[in-house]
């Protein structure tokens, strides 16, 4: 019924968390979340289950991540007020190109000369045009 029941074991229930995060953890990050169960051998304790779920969700790297994405999907909605996907761009392929570049800056999008990009733009000038 549940894609993470109660009767889970801790590493099951943590290690499953990780892996829908796409998000490989240290092995101290793994045991420290296992080990908010205090070794029961099912997931039965909520509080416990809240406990691993935020550090998973706290996770450096996948924050870093989300944190990329939401930065590149505001930069359509805040400069060319459309979704990445609409017209003129149906394939995501914009999006992907600014997420890439800003991954290969390591978020740094002054670096990246992201927002320098979009108000360059065309289609952010053309917003503006008499």
């Amino acid at each position: 019924m549940f894609k993470y029941p109660n009767s889970l074991s801790p590493a099951s229930f943590v290690d499953g968390l990780f892996s829908k995060a796409s998000t490989i953890p240290s092995a101290g990050e793994r045991t420290a979340a296992i080990n908010e169960f205090s070794g029961a051998t099912d997931t039965t304790n909520l509080a416990a289950r809240e406990r691993a779920l935020r550090q998973i969700a706290e996770n450096t790297s996948l924050k870093q991540r989300e944190t990329n994405n939401a930065f590149v999907l505001m930069q359509y909605f805040g400069y060319l007020r459309r979704n990445p996907n609409d017209p003129q761009d149906i394939d995501f392929s914009g999006y992907n190109f600014w997420l890439s570049k800003l991954n290969d800056f390591n978020g740094n999008f002054i670096n990246a000369e992201m927002v320098k990009a979009f108000l360059d733009s065309i289609e952010y000038r053309q917003r503006f045009a008499p």
